[in-house]
């Protein structure tokens, strides 16, 4: 390699730092800008919606990082509780300071009996609805709710109400897919898992420890 090649490489490795500096300012110079425009204290509605896997999964991460902030939260599960998920097991022996209730009567396509299931999830709705009107939860996860609408088990305008009423320093967790418009545009944040790929499509069986 002549001196002359030396200096090319040299100038051009220069300009490549220099145009990443320039975009990396740039971006900076954007984000300061979005994080000081963002200047309103409260809690926020986050919706975790879609067809692929991983809802309950965030909704649970979150719950741990509210905790590591040493927050009060509540999990309310509606749909699951037939199995024990390592969620579940999880907070029962390391969390008890979590309130956790399941309506425990598994999915509805294993229950088959539509007035039952309309009257656990009224039951646990009884459950769940106070808790978005108590000022000292600073987490509530309303897990698989959405299917508790689509599947009309309870009051669509009663539950939008509830959130939208909470106290101002609650932020309100909902998973599950579907859930319709209304419930969507209530909400401050909506974030769709999408199905790419899953190994249970494959014939591969639900994994301890990741997928319950």
């Amino acid at each position: 390699m002549t001196g002359q090649d030396s200096d090319k490489l040299r100038n051009d490795a220069r300009r490549k730092d220099a145009k990443h500096k320039a975009a990396m300012e740039k971006q900076k110079a954007n984000v300061d800008s979005a994080i000081a425009a963002a200047d309103t204290e409260r809690g926020v509605a986050l919706l975790l919606t879609g067809n692929g896997k991983g809802k309950s999964s965030s909704a649970f991460g979150i719950v741990m990082r509210a905790l590591g902030y040493g927050q009060k939260v509540a999990v309310v599960q509606f749909i699951k509780g037939e199995q024990l998920s390592g969620e579940e097991i999880y907070l029962r022996e390391h969390c008890p300071q979590v309130t956790f209730y399941q309506m425990g009567t598994g999915f509805t396509w294993d229950t088959q009996d539509r007035s039952a299931d309309i009257a656990a999830a009224e039951k646990t709705w009884a459950v769940a609805k106070p808790l978005l009107a108590d000022a000292s939860y600073d987490v509530v996860v309303l897990d698989e709710l959405t299917y508790m609408i689509a599947y009309k088990y309870l009051d669509e305008g009663e539950i939008l109400e509830a959130i939208a009423s909470r106290p101002a320093n609650q932020s309100v967790v909902v998973t599950g897919r579907g859930g319709g418009s209304a419930l969507q545009d209530i909400m401050d944040t909506v974030s769709e898992v999408k199905d790419i790929k899953h190994a249970y499509a494959a014939g591969i069986k639900a994994r301890k420890g990741v997928d319950y």
